[in-house]
């Protein structure tokens, strides 16, 4: 499985962008899919996942300003991102889990993406 996030750039805060990762492969569908994010200097933090059934979770963070969505026949997961702060400038992963366990957690993924550079200026 190959993962390809793109759509990050630079917005203003305030603004919005929304992120896309494609997958390869015919399984897509029964994947947990995530999002992560790392920022200079710190850790690798979950943003938000979504399950097979399409179940959603949320870093608090960025609960009420992202949304995590998917569409199995693209096999592609997105993040809506809204309401862009300073701190959400990162590099941001997608990942995807074959167990759908655990989907917070960056250990729980078997798969990740080249990750896509989100910037916001003040």
């Amino acid at each position: 499985v190959q993962l390809q996030a793109f759509g990050g750039g630079l917005v203003q805060a305030g603004g919005y962008l929304r992120l896309s990762c494609a997958a390869s492969g015919r399984s897509f569908s029964r994947f947990g899919m995530g999002w992560f994010r790392q920022a200079p200097g710190k850790e690798r933090e979950f943003v938000a996942t979504i399950n097979f059934r399409g179940n959603t979770d949320y870093a608090r963070s960025v609960k009420g300003r992202f949304t995590i969505s998917r569409d199995n026949a693209k096999n592609t997961v997105y993040l809506q991102m809204n309401s862009l702060k300073s701190d959400d400038a990162a590099v941001y992963y997608c990942a995807a889990s074959t167990s759908n366990y655990r989907l917070g957690y960056f250990g729980s993924y078997d798969y990740w993406g080249q990750g896509t550079v989100v910037t916001v200026s003040s």
